[in-house]
């Protein structure tokens, strides 16, 4: 038993041309068990690894490429084993359903989401006039961040400009929870990724979830504004 390895070269030193050779054996030997080392991408390229990962493994898909070498050696490289794992595990349900490699999994996508602002505005407007109590409600839109409760509703695109106007200066812990709320809003909203109050940035398989299963019968455990201090 063997293993051909047509060797996948780095950009620009040979890159396209490995390409077409890794066609040539598929289309020359279609029994052959090929392997490809995706490392010469993702190690010597400085940009994020899930994308190189989701075409390469997309690439073995389609040429029934049955082996791959993946390495974290770089330390921007940090999680290639993990991205290159699920884009293979999305590209065989993708292949084996017979469709585009869309909406199967999230994990691939670190830094932007699908639909990052499930509300608008004037939604958002809507909703912030319907409130009757002091807590702060936190949510954003195309637009930018947007902070409410009974008072009123401030928004901008720079935290900073929102602290003035809610006038929590003597109030230490709400103005920490809500710097770190309205942080992570911001960092949402520059990426285009989904923000929800009290809960942690989603970052695929770049990071380790902390939340790993989630069980439907109970009720999710009480975010920060609602804990009993």
């Amino acid at each position: 038993p063997f293993i051909v390895d047509p060797i996948l070269d780095p950009l620009h030193f040979g890159f396209t041309q490995s390409i077409v050779r890794y066609h040539e054996v598929r289309k020359n030997h279609p029994d052959v068990e090929i392997m490809m080392g995706v490392g010469n991408i993702t190690e010597l390229t400085h940009a994020d690894t899930a994308g190189m990962n989701a075409l390469l493994l997309g690439i073995c898909s389609e040429l029934d490429i049955n082996n791959i070498l993946a390495t974290e050696v770089s330390k921007h490289a940090c999680r290639a084993i993990k991205e290159a794992d699920l884009a293979r595990r999305i590209m065989f349900a993708s292949k084996e359903h017979d469709t585009l490699p869309k909406h199967i999994d999230p994990g691939l996508m670190a830094l932007h989401e699908i639909s990052p602002f499930p509300y608008s505005l004037d939604e958002i407007n809507e909703l912030a006039g319907q409130i009757t109590d002091p807590s702060f409600r936190i949510q954003n839109s195309a637009e930018g961040l947007h902070i409410f409760n009974r008072d009123g509703m401030h928004s901008a695109t720079d935290p900073f400009d929102l602290f003035p106007k809610l006038h929590v200066e003597n109030d230490g812990g709400h103005a920490f929870y809500l710097g770190v709320e309205l942080a992570r809003a911001e960092i949402a909203w520059q990426l285009g990724k989904r923000y929800t109050q009290d809960q942690a940035l989603m970052w695929g398989c770049a990071t380790d979830q902390t939340e790993l299963t989630v069980d439907l019968h109970t009720f999710k455990p009480a975010g920060t504004t609602l804990q009993k201090k």
